[in-house]
């Protein structure tokens, strides 16, 4: 049984809420956040949009220019690929792991995540697809059972929200990457440890790959 989660602050849910637009691309790089407009958007003072904007800026998805203010910062090519050095150790290990103490219902639960991975492909909706994507990996991360894999990984998977959404904009399918999750489990339902890191690790290559090449070219 979950515990009961307390409400989001106004604070804490206009900053989910421009996240999500800077991730999604409906904040493209380089626009200008007017905190005015913005605050009258959702409907809020301009005390929760300014503690939201310092948040995204501490993390570094929006920065301030000065004579143009607040805008949103350029996808840097060199932190996606220290990210995606990250992803090709941390995740084969999480494979391991999650092989020795995923629960008992985890075949279901992948079928369950695949089925929606595939619905979310046949919508074509980008969003559903970057959110189905994230869900697949923390299913890991949950079965690996190490709290430092799942911290870190959170801490990084909305920057490669951003750049999944560069992706799936320019018409990338998103059918190889579940293709890709199918083996993934299938290898590691069957127990073929090695296998499964292995399909985990190509996946992160291929998708590093594609990705930078089209960071590239923005």
């Amino acid at each position: 049984m979950d515990a009961i989660k307390p409400p989001k602050t106004l604070s804490e849910q206009t900053h989910d809420i421009l996240l999500n637009a800077i991730c999604s691309g409906e904040f493209e790089p380089g626009q200008r956040l007017n905190q005015d407009e913005i605050a009258a958007r959702l409907q809020v003072s301009r005390q929760p949009v300014n503690s939201a904007i310092s948040v995204l800026k501490a993390s570094g998805f929006v920065e301030d220019t000065g004579r143009r203010g607040v805008v949103v910062s350029q996808i840097s090519v060199d932190q996606f690929l220290s990210i995606f050095e990250l992803r090709s150790a941390l995740e084969p290990f999480a494979i391991r792991l999650a092989h020795q103490r995923k629960p008992v219902d985890a075949a279901k639960q992948a079928q369950d995540m695949l089925k929606r991975g595939w619905n979310a492909v046949a919508s074509k909706d980008v969003s559903l697809q970057i959110n189905l994507d994230y869900e697949f990996h923390e299913m890991i991360y949950g079965w690996a059972g190490n709290p430092a894999i799942r911290d870190t990984m959170r801490t990084n998977w909305n920057h490669i929200r951003r750049s999944m959404g560069v992706v799936l904009r320019r018409g990338v399918a998103s059918k190889t990457s579940w293709e890709e999750h199918d083996r993934i489990i299938a290898a590691l339902m069957r127990s073929d440890v090695e296998l499964a890191e292995d399909e985990m690790r190509q996946h992160i290559e291929r998708a590093q790959e594609k990705t930078a090449a089209l960071l590239s070219e923005c």
